[in-house]
């Protein structure tokens, strides 16, 4: 970002400030301060995230809340841990939030927790304490701006895989979603989470759930229904291993506990038709576009191993689509419409008409 776009956006934030303190004190006090719509925020995540309909219910409440502006001014706006197995879609909601908000999938702080898988990187969060080297600048893992984003729009922070962060870690975030402070080592400064939405994701107990899933999956269906009903699935393990990970303190302090399930086979159309919008966004720049023919969709669809859910779906396209395409292109460089069908064994690209 140029010195200038900085310059016209600090601006712009202060006007939109000055704006809103002209108001009357009974307007200021019914309007809300943030220009994000949770309709809109909601639109986006119901058309990517796949199989999650009891999650993205309580993330549409939260973010009503948030929208609504009557938060405290001394904690978090929200702090929401999301648990479920790999490519499930937890990861990809914070994005695509940030997305919703910012115009832009990256516009958060993230902090991958397994590289502070030791007690001395708690450092990394606070700074390095005094007489160490870099005390005295205060570094951070964090990215402030991002943190506190702006008078009308919110933060965004993902602590990515949290399971996998030392205790000591943990620790330091205590402090953080329950005053909504983080005071740096070196005493100088503090960051404020307090115009933050802080977002967790853990695969605790996910091993676990795996084998209660195995176990499931083989009683008739009428008797996982009963499993779900008296606690014995894999949510009610995924909870154990979550209490038997974190201190009460920490459990105690989170507003939403969110479970993200396993994506069922019944969504895997859905979950190809995402990736291939993720693919014909960056063939898009290119001027081109590819369409699925229903036996190229059942070809992907076969072999789909739940366990790695939408990760899965995205490597096989990588994996066996991709190299066609890619043949497909460097020997038909003006191709702008393709078309791809599966017979023989093999994906099959032909130029599409594109008024079909």
């Amino acid at each position: 970002m140029t010195f200038a776009s900085a310059r016209l956006q600090e601006n712009q934030a202060l006007i939109e400030q000055q704006q809103y303190q002209q108001h009357s004190q009974l307007q200021i006090a019914r309007t809300s301060r943030f220009k994000f719509e949770p309709d809109q925020v909601m639109q986006l995540l119901r058309q990517k995230i796949a199989g999650q309909d009891a999650a993205l219910n309580e993330i549409e409440k939260m973010l009503r809340v948030v929208k609504a502006d009557f938060n405290p001014p001394d904690r978090p706006l929200a702090v929401t841990l999301m648990l479920g197995p790999t490519g499930v879609g937890k990861t990809e909601t914070v994005r695509l939030v940030s997305e919703a908000v910012y115009g832009r999938a990256d516009a958060f702080c993230r902090i991958d927790m397994n590289t502070l898988a030791q007690e001395h990187y708690a450092a990394a969060l606070t700074g390095a304490p005094p007489g160490y080297v870099g005390s005295k600048e205060g570094n951070t893992l964090f990215d402030a701006e991002a943190i506190q984003g702006s008078f009308s729009k919110p933060g965004i922070v993902l602590f990515d895989e949290i399971e996998k962060a030392s205790t000591e870690v943990i620790r330091a975030l205590l402090n953080v979603i329950e005053t909504g402070k983080l005071k740096l080592t070196a005493g100088t400064k503090s960051l404020d989470f307090c115009n933050c939405m802080i977002f967790m994701t853990s695969n605790v107990g996910a091993k676990q759930s795996q084998q209660r899933l195995n176990q499931l999956l083989k009683l008739p269906k009428f008797m996982r229904s009963l499993a779900h009903q008296f606690n014995f699935d894999e949510h009610a393990l995924t909870d154990k291993a979550l209490q038997n990970k974190f201190d009460p303190e920490f459990i105690n302090r989170l507003d939403r506990i969110l479970h993200f399930n396993r994506v069922e086979t019944d969504f895997i159309p859905g979950l190809i038709q995402i990736e291939l919008d993720k693919l014909n966004q960056r063939l898009h720049k290119q001027g081109r576009q590819l369409y699925l023919t229903e036996s190229a969709i059942h070809a992907l669809a076969q072999g789909y191993d739940i366990r790695y859910g939408a990760r899965g779906v995205g490597r096989k396209i990588r994996t066996l689509l991709e190299p066609e395409l890619a043949n497909h292109l460097l020997l038909y460089p003006a191709a702008s419409h393709i078309e791809v069908q599966y017979r023989d064994n093999g994906f099959y690209l032909k130029p599409r008409d594109s008024q079909s």
